[in-house]
C-alpha cells in the first residue's frame, strides 16, 4: 500500500498492532516501586510483636574484605533494627548447630549472629533459643525464593525477645552460608529509610505525560491532513476514498463498542496465560514479541520525524515494492536496519544496568505509534474502553488475591516466577536515590488506554477550531496528570505495594470530559458523533441531486 507524503507512516498492516495492543494492555494496571515483601498484610500486632515490617540490608565481609550485600525482611517481634549504617555493628556470623535452631545450640554463642535454616518450629521459638544461647541476632534462610513476613501467633501473649531476626530468601541465604567456608565472616544489619519521593517517579510521570502529549499531537496532525486531503478532493470533484469518508486516513483503525468491551475478556485471558506459563522460555518469547513491536514503533516514529526535513523528504516520498509488505518508502528501508539492530542489542544485553533506557525508547515509540494508528471515534466508545479497563485493573491487582493468594498482575509485571527483572511491557526508571535500589515502573496500558481518549480530545478540538483553554485536550491532560500523580502518592502511602493506576486515572479523565461536555452543551455530540457539526461547502457533482451524504450510493 503506497503512502502519500502527508502520511509517511510505514506501517502497512495495523491488525497485528491491534493484537499487540491487547498484549500490552494486559499489563495496564500496575505502577510499582520495587517492593519485594509479599503477603500477610493483616498480620496481628500484639504486645512484644508490633514492629513494622522493614527491609534489612545484610552487608558481609570475609577475612575483613567487603563482599556481597543481601536483602532480607525484619520480623514483627524483637527490637527495631538500626536505620543508620554508621551506627550498625559488624558482628561475626556463625552457622547454628543444629541448623534449624529449634533446640539449644551445642556450643555457646558469645554475641555472635546465628545463621539458621527455616525448619519446622516457629520463628519466635528460634529467636528465643538463639537469644538464650547468647546470640546478638538471628538470620533465617527461607525454604522458598520469596520473602515472607515473620509474625507471631495470637496465643503468644508474653513475648519478650531481645534480639533482631531477619529472613533471607533461599538463594541469598545459600550464598551467605557458602561464604562461611571461605573464612571468618562478619555481617552488618541495618534498615535505611526509603525516601518519601524518589526522582524516578518524577521522571516516570514526565515520561508518561510527554508520551501522550506527543502521540496526541501526531494523531491530531494526521487527522487534520486527512481532512485537508478530503476537502481538496471534494473541491476538485474527485471520488472520495472509502477510508476518508469516515473522516479517517489510510491505515487508521477505529475501535468500536464490541471491541472495547471484548478487551476485558481477551486481556484477562492473556494475563492468566502469562501467570500460568510464566517461565524463562515464556519471558524470552515476550521479549521477541516486544522487540518486533518496538522495531515497528521506532521506525514509524523515526520516519515521521525525518520526513519533516527537506533533506529526507524525497526518500520519504519515493516508494519501492517489497514482497509481503507492499509499497515501502526508501526512507523506511534505510531506517529499518538501524531499528532492528537497536532492538536486537537491547534484547541481548537487557540485563545490563542501563538497558532500561533502550526498553523505554522502544516502549514509548510503540505506544506513540499505536495511539496514532488506533483511534476512538467518540466519547461513548472511549468511556466504555476505559471503564472496562478500570474494572479489569481493580480485579487483577486487588480481587485476584482472594482467588490466587497473590496479586496476579503484580506477579506478572515483576516477573516473580522468573529470573528476569520484570516483563518488558513496562516503562521503568531506576530508583537512583533509594538505598534499596530497584525500579519505579508503569504498565504500557496506563499510558496507552487513557492516551487514546486524550488524542480523541485534541482531534475534536482541532476539528472544532477550539482554543487550548476552550477545548477538551488541555483539561484531559491535566486530569490524566493528576490521576497519575495521585497513583504515586498512594504508592508511597502503601509502602511501595503495586497500585492499579487506572483506578485513579480513569475517574479523573472521564469525569472531566463529561463535566465539560455537559457545561458546554456538547455532550450529545461528543458521545455519539465524536466530531463537531460541519457545514459542507462542496457538493460532489455525481451526488448533487442526491439527498444522502457525500460518498453514499
Amino acid at each position: 500500500m503506497t503512502r502519500s507524503a502527508r502520511n509517511p507512516n510505514p506501517i502497512a498492516h495495523p491488525p497485528p498492532l491491534l493484537l499487540l495492543l491487547l498484549l500490552l494492555a494486559a499489563l495496564a494496571g500496575v505502577a510499582a516501586a520495587g517492593d519485594i515483601v509479599h503477603q500477610d498484610d493483616e498480620a496481628p500486632k500484639i504486645p512484644g510483636c508490633a514492629n513494622d515490617f522493614v527491609l534489612v540490608k545484610v552487608q558481609t565481609w570475609v577475612n575483613k574484605k567487603e563482599k556481597d550485600e543481601f536483602v532480607g525482611v525484619g520480623a514483627r517481634f524483637g527490637p527495631k533494627i538500626e536505620s543508620k549504617e554508621k551506627h550498625a555493628n559488624r558482628t561475626r556470623l556463625l552457622l547454628a548447630q543444629p541448623s534449624d535452631c529449634c533446640t539449644p545450640p551445642t556450643e555457646k554463642v558469645s554475641g555472635d549472629i546465628l545463621l539458621v535454616e527455616r525448619g519446622l518450629c516457629k520463628f519466635t521459638k528460634k529467636a528465643k533459643v538463639a537469644e538464650s544461647a547468647g546470640a546478638s541476632a538471628i538470620i533465617i534462610i527461607n525454604d522458598k525464593h520469596e520473602l515472607y513476613k515473620m509474625v507471631c501467633d495470637h496465643n503468644e501473649t508474653e513475648l519478650d525477645i531481645g534480639i533482631p531476626a531477619v529472613l533471607l530468601p533461599k538463594d541469598a541465604g545459600s550464598k551467605l552460608r557458602n561464604l562461611l567456608s571461605s573464612g571468618e565472616v562478619l555481617v552488618q544489619l541495618y534498615s535505611p529509610d526509603r525516601p518519601l519521593v524518589d526522582t524516578a517517579e518524577v521522571f516516570l510521570w514526565l515520561m508518561a505525560v510527554g508520551t501522550i502529549l506527543c502521540a496526541s499531537y501526531w494523531s491530531a496532525w494526521s487527522a487534520r491532513e486527512a481532512d485537508i486531503e478530503q476537502e481538496k478532493l471534494l473541491k476538485d470533484g474527485h471520488e472520495i476514498p472509502p477510508n476518508l469518508e469516515a473522516g479517517g486516513s489510510s491505515g487508521m483503525v477505529d475501535i468500536n463498542m464490541a471491541s472495547a468491551i471484548l478487551f476485558v475478556v481477551i486481556a484477562s485471558c492473556f494475563l492468566i496465560t502469562l501467570y500460568r506459563l510464566m517461565s524463562h522460555w515464556f519471558v524470552e518469547l515476550l521479549v521477541v514479541i516486544f522487540c518486533i513491536g518496538g522495531v515497528e514503533g521506532l521506525q514509524t516514529c523515526l520516519v515521521a520525524l525525518l520526513s519533516m526535513s527537506r533533506r529526507f523528504k524525497p526518500a520519504a516520498e519515493s516508494f519501492v515494492k517489497v514482497p509481503f509488505f507492499g509499497a515501502v518508502s526508501y526512507l523506511t528501508l534505510a531506517v529499518c536496519p538501524f531499528c532492528i539492530v537497536f532492538a536486537v542489542l537491547w534484547g541481548v544485553y537487557r540485563r545490563l544496568p542501563f538497558a532500561w533506557i533502550g526498553q523505554d525508547i522502544l516502549g514509548i515509540t510503540l505506544i506513540v505509534t499505536v495511539i496514532q494508528i488506533v483511534r476512538i471515534p467518540n466519547l461513548k466508545v472511549g468511556s466504555a474502553l476505559l471503564s472496562c479497563a478500570f474494572l479489569y485493573d481493580i480485579f487483577w491487582v486487588f480481587i485476584s488475591k482472594m482467588l490466587f493468594h497473590e496479586s496476579v498482575m503484580i506477579v506478572v509485571a515483576r516477573g516473580d516466577k522468573t529470573d528476569e527483572d520484570g516483563v518488558p511491557m513496562l516503562l521503568k526508571i531506576p530508583r537512583m536515590f533509594d538505598p534499596w535500589g530497584g525500579y519505579s515502573i508503569i504498565g504500557f496500558g496506563d499510558i496507552l488506554l487513557p492516551g487514546l481518549l486524550i488524542a480523541f480530545a485534541l482531534r475534536y478540538d482541532w476539528a472544532a477550531k477550539k482554543t487550548l483553554q476552550s477545548g477538551y485536550f488541555l483539561w484531559s491532560m491535566v486530569a490524566y496528570g493528576s490521576g497519575l500523580l495521585i497513583t504515586y502518592v498512594a504508592l508511597n502511602l502503601m509502602d511501595g505495594h503495586g497500585q492499579p493506576a487506572l483506578l485513579y486515572i480513569v475517574p479523573f479523565t472521564i469525569c472531566t470530559f463529561l463535566a465539560l461536555g455537559m457545561k458546554r452543551g456538547e455532550l450529545r455530540n461528543l458521545w455519539t458523533r465524536g466530531q463537531p457539526e460541519r457545514v459542507c461547502t462542496h457538493t460532489h457533482p455525481s451526488l448533487k441531486d442526491s439527498a444522502g451524504p457525500v460518498g453514499s450510493s
